[in-house]
């Protein structure tokens, strides 16, 4: 039976997606063509002739990310004309789909050789900017899920702010939370944990002025639960309370993520194909699945995927030796620990999300690109990764370190 392997895996450094970010200056394509061409060229004799299909995820798919964005990626990358690309919408989950859709495809039979990919630059396609028609927020979900869904759905961060309340989390600890995500994240870049993952780029500004952003930029280390503290709620409305009850607003830019600018890439094959081409397989693809969750709460499809993921693999949780969670929000992480038991220990050991970034089409590769750093550096054999989405999906796939 064939099976899918990951014989590289690279990222950028994240930047703020900003007009002051390190990669404003990058049109998205040339952003996601450098981490294409990267992963490409660290493997030893691998003719991008040879690649069959190029899967990216995008979540803003409009402006300068839209017209099948991927594509575009895989030739501003150099590969011939002959190297197809597609763009894949699951929201923040977009890259991990294309990383199983990858899998699936090699397994099946329809590829040898595939890339799978992402990309986002929230400084120039600002987040939700695919739901706006001239300055016009879009209806984007009709009237059978308005009438479904009585109030309509909400943004994400009133869903963190309930899942922050059902699970009983205080202020207090969705701070310490992100606190920890910095410093695990300042911690993994001070001791070259990124190092063999990352590609830097380079960026000429108009001037001729050339810089390289050598660290994700939206790290703090020396943040704390003092500053945290000082920040307000970031959602708190009284429509929201009107409609829901009583919240008490603890969501704040600081135990959320940022918004970014990044890309990642990861090369798949089989097994056999990569021993003939004398490849190093690092990982296989063991288990990958997806599943809805409740579309108002949203964001915690994590637990039921989690769930469906280890009992497909024929796993438990202590089965896991590392896991990515993604830290949209620190509520999400939190409650998701609640209802698995997770050794929080095991969960994120490099930072995330609230510290490193989440350029929303790029996460789902970067996080296995990350996981796959993890298991190689502490000999772990499962790494379990886990993506909430806008609409209440939610990716899970666990790979393991051969």
């Amino acid at each position: 039976m064939r099976d899918a392997v990951i014989v590289e895996a690279v990222r950028t450094p994240v930047a703020k997606g900003k007009p002051t970010g390190a990669y404003a200056a990058v049109h998205p394509v040339e952003l996601h063509a450098h981490v294409l061409r990267s992963a490409v060229e660290r493997v030893p004799g691998l003719d991008p002739s040879e690649i069959d299909d190029v899967i990216g995820g995008a979540v803003g798919q409009v402006g300068e990310q839209s017209g099948n964005t991927t594509r575009f990626a895989a030739l501003a990358a150099g590969f011939p004309d002959s190297v197809a690309g597609v763009t894949v919408d699951r929201q923040c989950g977009s890259s991990q789909q294309a990383l199983s859709f990858a899998a699936q495809g090699i397994v099946a039979g329809a590829y040898d050789i595939v890339v799978a990919s992402g990309v986002e630059s929230m400084s120039h396609v600002p987040i939700g900017s695919s739901a706006n028609v001239d300055g016009v927020r879009a209806d984007v979900w009709g009237p059978s899920v308005e009438k479904r869904y009585p109030g309509g759905l909400i943004p994400q961060g009133v869903a963190a702010e309930l899942i922050a309340r059902k699970w009983g989390l205080s202020r207090t600890q969705l701070d310490e939370f992100a606190v920890t995500s910095h410093q695990r994240a300042a911690a993994a870049w001070r001791d070259g944990h990124f190092a063999g993952q990352v590609a830097p780029l380079k960026v000429t500004a108009a001037d001729g002025t050339v810089t390289q952003l050598d660290v994700d930029e939206t790290i703090r280390p020396g943040t704390s639960l003092e500053v945290l503290a000082g920040l307000r709620p970031a959602f708190a409305h009284e429509h929201w309370t009107a409609r829901f009850g009583e919240i008490d607003w603890k969501v704040t830019a600081g135990n959320s993520s940022p918004v970014n600018d990044g890309a990642a890439a990861l090369v798949l094959t089989t097994s056999e194909i990569a021993r003939q081409r004398g490849w190093r397989p690092r990982a296989r693809i063991h288990t990958a699945t997806v599943t809805g969750d409740d579309p108002v709460y949203m964001l915690t499809g994590i637990i039921p995927a989690t769930a469906k993921v280890l009992a497909r693999a024929g796993l438990s949780i202590s089965d896991i030796d590392a896991f990515e969670v993604n830290e949209a929000f620190s509520s999400v992480v939190l409650a998701w620990l609640a209802e698995t038991g997770a050794d929080p220990a095991k969960v994120n050991v490099d930072g995330g999300a609230i510290a490193i970034g989440h350029p929303l089409g790029a996460s789902g590769a970067r996080l296995a690109t990350t996981l796959l750093g993890v298991l190689e550096r502490t000999g772990g054999r499962f790494g379990l990764q886990t993506m909430c989405e806008a609409g209440g999906t939610a990716n899970a796939t666990i790979i393991e370190r051969i």
